[in-house]
């Protein structure tokens, strides 16, 4: 098992940033790739950023590219979403995943391990 969990999430203005992290618990679930997805209401989930555990190598969806930084803190167990520039379709519901190994995949059924999640709202 894995805790995870989200803060930071809040009602921002278009054009502006919000600071996004997520608490976990060090263990074997937490040992590889973590990601942030985001989910609005009546759609699937969509993969936002990933980073690895040791080399903290970084994936970004395009959308985001170039506006979020993803970074990971191993001493503080935390991991974190910077995102500047922020649009109105950045509104979404934002969850924390975490899985033991593998490949920094934009795919949540491989990711087994989620927060419960933070709501970010940015008015245009």
């Amino acid at each position: 098992q894995a805790e995870l969990k989200e803060s930071g999430g809040g009602l921002v203005q278009a054009g502006n940033s919000l600071k996004l992290s997520c608490a976990f618990a060090r263990g074997p679930a937490t040992s590889g790739p973590m990601a942030w997805f985001r989910q609005i209401p009546g759609k699937e989930r969509e993969f936002v950023a990933a980073i690895s555990s040791i080399r903290h190598t970084t994936r970004y969806a395009d959308s985001v590219k170039g506006r979020f930084t993803i970074s990971r803190d191993n001493v503080e167990n935390t991991v974190s979403l910077q995102m500047d520039s922020l649009k109105s379709e950045d509104t979404a519901t934002y969850y924390c995943a975490a899985k033991p190994g593998g490949s920094l995949s934009p795919y949540d059924h491989e990711y087994a391990y989620w927060g419960q999640g933070t709501q970010v709202t940015v008015s245009s």
